[in-house]
């Protein structure tokens, strides 16, 4: 297509105009005006006219770009083993495995029965297998999740459990996405589904080890998990049992079982605090007990292991120092003073989770911004009974590491995930009596793929406050600088953004475009300092980071200011809200996805969704004056100026329970009113929730579409791939 042909249409086409229909508030005496906050009701005929007025518009404003997008999909499309499977994972006495099948968006789950229990090595498909056939012998499908989504334009699992007799599934979808969900039991010896069907449901099911109930967790009217509740298979949800309700708002409430399966777990938490709730199965009729009782500012969690041929709990704690120290205590309510350290506080290092095997303990921790999976070997001779303590070491200078998919207690192999920004995801068993690291599986990338064409590098930009912020970049090794650049933040609830491959990514690196992540204060990447130092009221410093972060990539002669994109997504929806206020020069255009942006307004009102408990995050502008005037100085939606502001696209979904739709279309409104000549364009998913759309292909074409949107800002649109 012609662009400069197709100009003048696309300049043609007009933006909504919603009349302004201004609710003055006053909160501590400040007066607060908000024209669009009638945009609020869902169920107005009016606003849902708007909403697709805003993607007819956006449609128009992108028709360009539909060449483009078609060819993105194709890459991703082309470059993706479409049928392929997991590798299986071992639970007791099968290897359960995720199929996906050509043509098809959604997979399926199955199991194949292990045939030698002293054989810890995954089952290999054989290379000439079918699509249609078993891709192992034995093969059962447990869940076809294409035949459940058939008829609904939305489809989540939430989860899915196996009972510990390995004869029913307890599995929870939700066809909305709001993320409520329907927990459904699958008699796996029949085929047949039970009558009971639990609503409500947030996540899924936790099987006790009888197996004739589960137990699962509800939500209250601001869809906080509040509830945990039993049921017993065969009766109505009615007669469910309420286990625990926990009646402060600042509070959620979970529920699991530990990797021993021998105790079930309740964890109460906010933001800052932990409570910890028990039930030994081998002495049910005790009922749950807890732990240590909640004290403020106190965060530990809990494993079960089994330490010198005696029952201990493993508990990870920030009562000596913010970044954590691994303790152990007895299996019983035991106050902090008694919780004798394994590993002590480390202010370089950031303990993040522990996981408890009959040989060793395997670790996850961050130390200099990247992430390590560590070893503690079980040895009685040994002090506390541990041995050997060392890391799983790989070479790269950029990566991501961790463990997971490792569900049995006596397995003698740690599964390990590592990647980086030009290696994909890889698959390792590390075997820890020989200490041999095998590789299992390197995702595919069709069509050839050559990692040693692309290098990636840590940065570090220097913050307004003195702060060394890390970046992580990729390009092509043969691209020419300056680059065009995709740079993407989040920076809040310690939540890491670590480096990892990504297929569609390439369609902008073979266009000579270059991918960056900004590490910025919110997040955990430099341990729980770093966290704290980017919110509340020092939330500033995730949006300086950010700032910092693109001019010192255009300071060092990667990218020039008229060809860098930034890109965020909820919380991370924020930070872009707020950099395009207050460094507009920064960027020639930004995505703001799901985005938060005007959480002053949703910080105020307690009855809405997340709002109470993220007061630990956020603070409470509504009790106090202070607060509410450092959530009003960087509010995306209250500082909208008249200014000049990059191209800004926002993304968001109708159903979306985590962050209104309102929020960004309140913004995008107050954009076109207030600044100068804007450039703004509000795409909304009238059928997803917070994810945004599911199904992979869809999924693939809602990326394509704002990739091809990017590369356009870029100068990339017309761009040959190398």
């Amino acid at each position: 297509m012609d662009r400069v042909a197709d100009m003048p249409a696309r300049e043609s086409a007009q933006p909504p105009a919603p009349t302004p229909r201004p609710v003055t508030t006053e909160h501590h005496g400040r007066q607060r005006v908000d024209e669009y906050d009638w945009m609020r009701d869902k169920d107005s005929a009016e606003v849902i006219a708007l909403l697709e007025a805003e993607n007819a518009y956006t449609e128009a404003r992108t028709a360009h770009l539909a060449g483009l997008r078609e060819q993105i999909f194709a890459e991703i499309k082309d470059r993706t083993l479409e049928t392929d499977l997991s590798v299986p994972t071992r639970v007791r006495g099968h290897w359960y495995y995720g199929r996906s099948f050509e043509g098809r968006e959604y997979g399926a789950s199955c199991r194949v029965p292990v045939v030698d229990p002293d054989d810890w090595t995954p089952p290999r498909p054989a290379e000439d297998a079918a699509p249609d056939q078993p891709a192992l012998p034995g093969e059962q499908v447990l869940l076809d999740l294409d035949a459940l989504a058939d008829g609904h334009d939305f489809f989540s699992l939430g989860g899915s459990a196996i009972s510990l007799d390995d004869r029913l599934l307890a599995y929870s979808v939700d066809v909305v996405g709001d993320e409520r969900y329907t927990v459904r039991v699958k008699d796996l010896t029949t085929g047949e589904l039970l009558d009971d069907e639990i609503t409500g449901v947030m996540g899924g099911a936790t099987w006790s080890p009888s197996g004739d109930d589960f137990y699962y967790t509800t939500v209250d009217d601001s869809w906080r998990p509040d509830k945990v509740w039993r049921h017993r298979i065969g009766t109505a949800q009615e007669d469910d049992e309420l286990v625990l309700h926990e009646p402060d708002g600042r509070y959620w409430v979970g529920v699991g079982r530990t990797r021993s399966n021998r105790f079930l777990m309740i964890a109460v938490g906010s933001k800052i605090t932990s409570e910890y709730h028990l039930l030994d199965t081998r002495e049910p009729e005790r009922g749950f007990w807890c732990f240590q009782p909640r004290i403020e500012g106190l965060e530990y969690s809990l494993e079960h292991a089994v330490i010198g041929g005696v029952d201990r709990l493993l508990v990870l704690h920030n009562g000596t120092g913010p970044d954590f120290e691994l303790g152990l205590a007895a299996v019983e309510p035991t106050a902090p003073d008694a919780w004798t350290p394994l590993l002590a506080h480390d202010d370089a290092v950031r303990l993040e989770d522990v996981d408890a095997f009959a040989g060793h303990l395997v670790v996850h921790q961050r130390s200099n911004g990247l992430t390590q999976v560590r070893i503690l070997e079980l040895d009685d001779a040994g002090p506390n009974g541990l041995g050997d303590d060392y890391l799983v070491e790989f070479d790269d200078e950029v990566y991501t590491v961790g463990s997971g998919g490792t569900p049995e207690f006596t397995q003698p192999t740690v599964r390990v995930g590592y990647t980086t920004m030009r290696t994909p995801s890889s698959v390792f068993d590390y075997h820890v009596p020989t200490r041999e690291l095998r590789l299992l599986k390197q995702a595919p990338v069709l069509g050839g793929y050559d990692r040693d064409l692309y290098e990636e590098h840590r940065l570090w930009a220097t913050s307004r406050d003195g702060e060394q912020v890390p970046i992580s970049l990729v390009c092509r090794t043969d691209a020419p600088r300056p680059l065009p650049l995709h740079l993407y933040g989040y920076g809040a609830y310690e939540i890491s953004i670590d480096p990892s491959f990504s297929i569609a990514r390439l369609s902008v690196l073979d266009r000579g475009g270059a991918f960056a992540i900004a590490h910025v204060r919110g997040g955990g990447e430099l341990g729980r300092r770093w966290y704290d130092d980017g919110k509340l009221d020092r939330k500033q410093h995730t949006f300086d980071d950010f700032a910092a972060a693109a001019r010192h990539l255009v300071d060092a002669g990667w990218t020039t200011a008229d060809r860098l994109v930034g890109e965020g997504g909820s919380a991370g929806g924020l930070l872009i809200g707020a950099v395009a206020n207050q460094a507009p020069e920064a960027f020639a255009g930004l995505v703001a996805a799901v985005p938060f942006v005007d959480n002053l307004t949703t910080m105020l009102d307690a009855s809405l969704p997340l709002t109470v408990t993220e007061y630990d995050e956020w603070g409470d502008p509504a009790s106090d004056a202070a607060v509410y005037e450092t959530i009003a100085a960087y509010a995306p939606y209250d500082n909208v100026a008249a200014q000049r502001y990059p191209r800004i696209l926002a993304e968001t979904s109708l159903n979306d329970t985590r962050v209104l739709y309102v929020e960004p279309a309140k913004w995008v409104a107050r954009l076109r009113e207030r600044a100068v000549d804007p450039d703004v364009l509000l795409r909304i998913e009238m059928t997803a929730g917070h994810g945004g759309v599911s199904g992979r292909y869809q999924a693939w074409k809602d990326r394509a579409f704002t990739l091809a949107w990017i590369l356009d800002v870029l100068g990339l649109a017309e761009h040959p791939r190398t």
